[in-house]
């Protein structure tokens, strides 16, 4: 019966055409819009003009034979952009042109698919595709060809879509399940996009058995399926496993194949799935941004990326216009600078043109890891406005599968618009085909993912779970205290299962104190163990050192590797110091602000200045400096460290002001498993700051 009334609820919906992000009902309404509404105006004007150019070129359907970034990829990857903004400009414009090209093009692919080969340049361990090096990339093609074929449907003629849907569309529906059946079932951000392009082909060609597919599975019995990868992708908090850059290109296809699904079979009311998670999920995705719009690039992350890309148009638009209104969101519309031309786009340039956006709200919070929320997380603490904010994350979150990165209890920092504290996110080059076809460099493994490339604690200059992500996926941190509140913001976790027998624990919060303008960084991070190891805790920084506590002085006949194997064999040595004190500082000029890192420790580490470079003959390692404390032999090791936010430079008016460090006299007073005690001086007055890890009512004391 329930098969029944699916199949009727598509026959009926299926005969309406647009029908997915543009429905036919709206087109009207739509069109008055692109007149009415500036921001709506000016997205149509691009979508039209880069219809327009598509115009006066000839249809090119290349046989496939480059990788990413070659002159084939890019061809087809501009077919599909260039068939969806004609099908806009054809509903909007009326003018059959547009309609006429679309036709042509899908003509040319039906003609051609068939006799295509798997791609002869394949994806080394992924599925192949037919169009593209992989079959991700196929599925992302046809998300957003169907779309610009159901624009033009109806001004296609009865023949023509038949020789369409045999040739093109029905042959791909049985590679994308059958061929690819693996990835389809794969609870992976690769089986979205297959499945959110079989689910969407099934509704515009009327195949409600690929539709059940897609929502259900491949055998039809929910185990695997859309709802399958929203149960088991997302956590209750709307935090995707693989890490805010890899959120955002997966949201795409679970938004837009909810859109289709909800206007297709609203009665599934898909958007209160899991209490909204949809919507939660990309509130979530703008909250894992700083205040530039830049994803926190932790796992293997493209650090350019912000929410004005494209998949984040479509969230926030559907969002706002199909979940939840959220005058905030608009404000981020106006900063993307653009809707997608659809009803949804009409919803939020009508309201953003009625003057109703509010700025978008960033605050501190856990954000939980896992399909029920008790896979650790990622602690955020925020203060300050959107336009000078600090922020400190803190990844306690699990490996993200495969890619994700071996960095348990890393640590970013942000403040005046710019990074402090830096992730190095992924070593790639994406779409350059000239560094390795624009896939990841072998650096990303050798490097980039390895912990000593992460501000977090190294043991034994070996990697978290020995660089292994089937081990490390195995486990997760654990958060041990979340707090937020004006004056002081605290998140804490712990991690026991990096390496045997050692338990690490870090604490960091953001503390304002009455004598200072803006609040100080608070890290303690203590390793834990009944044997002696060597301890390596690096911060990696942007900016220049201006000052320190001790002399350093820099090698200058030869530099060499600081290790040979887990990221080390990529490190210049470039100075080395013990610090006899147990305790000094270092202060950085970044952004015409000082940041003064004050350290001490329990026992005896050496200082080493660190730069990345080593052992990479292609040159493909960014430039990146850091510091380390190391200790050389402890079974115990409590790191304390303070980052203090001070003062400015003007380099037009040469002056600068409050570049000398307020803080001074760092104490460890006890560290052990139950509470660590220490002790700090600002200005005149001593602090003293307590961890108790047995006492969630009073976690932190300060005094």
């Amino acid at each position: 019966m329930a098969m029944f009334c699916l199949m009727f609820a598509l026959r009926i919906s299926a005969q309406e055409h647009p029908g997915i992000m543009l429905t036919k009902k709206n087109i009207e309404a739509v069109r008055k819009g692109t007149d009415t509404y500036p921001l709506l105006k000016k997205s149509y004007q691009k979508v039209k003009a880069d219809a327009d150019k598509a115009l006066v070129e000839s249809v090119n359907v290349p046989t496939p034979k480059d990788a990413g970034g070659g002159a084939t990829h890019e061809q087809h990857k501009k077919n599909y952009t260039n068939m969806l903004n004609c099908g806009v400009a054809y509903q909007i414009s009326g003018d059959k042109k547009y309609a006429t090209y679309v036709e042509s093009m899908l003509l040319k692919y039906a003609a051609d698919y068939n006799k295509w080969p798997l791609h002869p340049k394949r994806k080394e361990n992924h599925q192949a595709g037919k169009i593209f090096w992989q079959s991700l990339n196929d599925f992302v093609w046809q998300v957003y060809t169907i779309q610009g074929y159901d624009m033009v449907y109806e001004a296609i003629s009865p023949k023509n879509r038949e020789i369409i849907n045999a040739g093109l569309f029905e042959p791909m529906l049985k590679f994308f399940t059958v061929d690819c059946k693996e990835t389809f079932d794969k609870i992976h951000n690769h089986g979205t996009w297959d499945i959110a392009a079989v689910g969407m082909t099934g509704y515009v060609l009327n195949k409600p058995e690929y539709v059940q597919m897609a929502i259900k599975g491949s055998a039809k019995d929910g185990k695997t399926g859309y709802l399958a990868q929203i149960d088991q992708l997302f956590s209750p908090d709307g935090y995707y496993t693989e890490g805010p850059y890899y959120q955002r290109y997966a949201l795409l296809p679970f938004i837009i194949f909810a859109k289709a699904i909800n206007n297709f079979q609203p009665e599934l009311k898909i958007f209160e799935y899991r209490n909204q998670l949809l919507a939660k999920a990309i509130n979530t995705s703008l909250q894992l941004t700083y205040t530039d719009g830049t994803f926190f690039p932790i796992n293997d992350a493209i650090k350019s990326k912000t929410y004005e890309t494209p998949e984040l148009v479509y969230g926030v638009d559907i969002a706002y216009a199909d979940i939840k209104p959220l005058p905030d969101l608009l404000s981020v519309a106006e900063r993307q600078a653009e809707v997608v031309v659809s009803d949804a786009g009409l919803k939020v340039a009508a309201d953003l043109y009625a003057g109703m956006a509010t700025p978008f709200s960033y605050r501190p919070q856990l954000i939980k890891d896992g399909a029920n929320g008790k896979e650790g997380g990622l602690g955020i603490l925020r203060y300050g406005s959107n336009e000078d904010q600090q922020v400190l994350l803190i990844k306690a979150a699990s490996q993200g599968m495969g890619h994700g990165h071996f960095d348990r209890l890393n640590l970013l920092y942000y403040d005046n618009g710019v990074e402090i504290l830096p992730d190095y996110g992924s070593a790639r080059f994406i779409n350059i085909e000239s560094k390795k076809g624009g896939d990841y460099l072998p650096e990303n493994k050798s490097w980039a993912k390895q912990t000593v490339a992460h501000n977090t604690l190294v043991v034994d200059q070996t990697s978290h779970h020995k660089g292994n992500s089937d081990v490390a996926q195995k486990s997760y941190p654990e958060v041990l205290y979340f707090k937020s509140d004006n004056n002081l913001q605290v998140v804490s976790a712990a991690e026991r299962n990096a390496y045997p027998g050692v338990e690490m624990i870090r604490t960091t919060a953001l503390l304002k104190v009455a004598e200072l303008k803006k609040p100080l960084v608070i890290d303690v991070f203590q390793a834990l163990s009944e044997k002696p190891h060597q301890y390596d805790l690096p911060f990696w920084y942007k900016g220049h050192i201006v000052d320190a506590s001790l002399k350093i002085s820099g090698f200058t006949d030869q530099l060499k590797p600081l290790g040979e194997n887990y990221g080390y064999q990529h490190i210049w040595l470039n100075a080395e110091q013990l610090v006899k004190e147990k305790a000094g500082y270092l202060s950085i000029l970044n952004n015409k602000r000082f940041y003064t890192i004050h350290f001490a420790t329990d026992n005896e580490v050496n200082l080493k200045v660190l730069s990345l470079g080593a052992n990479d003959p292609d040159m493909s390692l960014v430039e990146s400096k850091a510091f380390m404390l190391s200790a050389p032999k402890s079974n115990n090791q409590t790191f304390f460290n303070i980052i203090e936010t001070h003062g400015r430079t003007n380099t037009v008016s040469e002056t600068t002001t409050g570049a000398s460090s307020a803080l001074s006299d760092l104490r460890i007073i006890s560290s052990d498993k139950k509470q660590v005690t220490l002790s700090f001086k600002v200005k005149q007055k001593v602090y003293t700051y307590q961890i108790n890890y047995q006492n969630k009512e009073n976690f932190i004391k300060l005094n």
